[in-house]
């Protein structure tokens, strides 16, 4: 959707599993160390020794520490990803996991033998022993897990990188949000403004072509944190509507301790709208078909610009604030910009 003349003015009042890669991410706290294996389960000196033994019958005498070597027994040797049960073998004790078993079409990979359904129950239990840091250690994780429940953690993870926010196009760069503010700014070019209200101005000529979906984004730096101011038009049902809304860099905890209100208005009528931002976390397709921001109907618009109704002149305004909790009366109260 072209659009003929846009102006922003803000008022300024106040990955493999061990490792990720340079050229997407950033790391904000980089730690070279990597954490130690343990076992999750106790045991006394006959099972130790035991348990010893057999890790060293796996490992063998390679020079390398039993840690790093169960570690590398456990990575598939096609997809390089963690095994989890079934974790199969051939005739000749090659393992892969379940899911490339079938894509192998029942032949190892490594001797090229008929794979059957061989279950390594050795490893399997090596596997159940292992406790493991979450992969994203070098974000600043510094929680352990049991093998098992490994994955489940990091899918959620606080320390997980962030994905892009821009919603022009299928960015797929990922990383903290330092990186990701100086890549919206020096890769995309979104303009960058500081102070906790915004005055966003918004002219086309034919408001009646409306492709879905056309956005516009902004980053605003308040409090010590930045947001995305997202303006776009985008067609509902069979009429286009106008839509503004504000997403939090950071995580949803985060963004719960901040409020904003958007405001569209012209001849003697407003629209108002107050809410909380949604995390970068949450998509912005997400945000946006959820409804979750001011939602401005076409002949509204067209109201609030005047004239012959037959261009748009949108001027969406609004404030960043943040909710502070007062000890001593109980209720939250507003910090307004600093």
């Amino acid at each position: 959707m072209d659009y003929d003349n846009i102006e922003c003015v803000s008022s300024i009042d106040g990955l493999n599993e061990d490792e990720i890669h340079h050229h997407n991410l950033h790391h904000p706290n980089p730690h070279h160390g990597h954490h130690p294996f343990s076992s999750s389960k106790p045991h006394n000196a006959t099972n130790n020794a035991n348990n010893s033994n057999m890790v060293n019958n796996i490992v063998g005498a390679t020079g390398i520490t039993p840690a790093t070597s169960v570690h590398e027994l456990l990575e598939c040797p096609v997809c390089t990803n963690s095994m989890y049960p079934p974790i199969h073998q051939c005739q000749n004790g090659h393992t892969l996991c379940s899911t490339c078993k079938a894509r192998v079409h029942n032949q190892c990979p490594t001797c090229r033998s008929e794979l059957g359904d061989i279950r390594c129950l050795a490893l399997e239990k090596v596997a159940e022993s292992l406790e493991l840091p979450c992969k994203y250690y070098n974000l600043g994780c510094p929680e352990i897990f049991p093998y098992y429940s490994k994955l489940k953690h990091e899918a959620t993870c606080n320390f997980r990188p962030y994905n892009c926010p821009y919603a022009g196009s299928e960015c797929s760069v990922v990383g903290d949000i330092p990186f990701l503010v100086a890549h919206l700014r020096d890769d995309h070019k979104v303009d960058m403004h500081t102070g906790c209200t915004f005055n966003h101005r918004y002219v086309k000529s034919n408001p009646r072509e409306v492709e879905n979906a056309t956005w516009m984004l902004t980053v605003f730096h308040s409090f010590g944190q930045y947001f995305c101011l997202h303006f776009e038009a985008f067609q509902l049902g069979m009429a286009p509507v106008y839509m503004a809304f504000l997403r939090f860099m950071g995580d949803e905890a985060e963004a719960r301790n901040y409020s904003y209100s958007l405001e569209v208005g012209a001849n003697g009528r407003k629209l108002t709208w107050e809410g909380t931002p949604r995390s970068i976390r949450d998509s912005h397709r997400k945000v946006r078909d959820s409804h979750d921001g001011l939602i401005i109907q076409r002949n509204m618009a067209l109201f609030f610009s005047g004239g012959d109704r037959k261009e748009l002149k949108l001027r969406v305004t609004g404030r960043v604030w943040k909710e502070q909790q007062n000890p001593d009366a109980g209720p939250c109260i507003q910090n307004l910009c600093s």
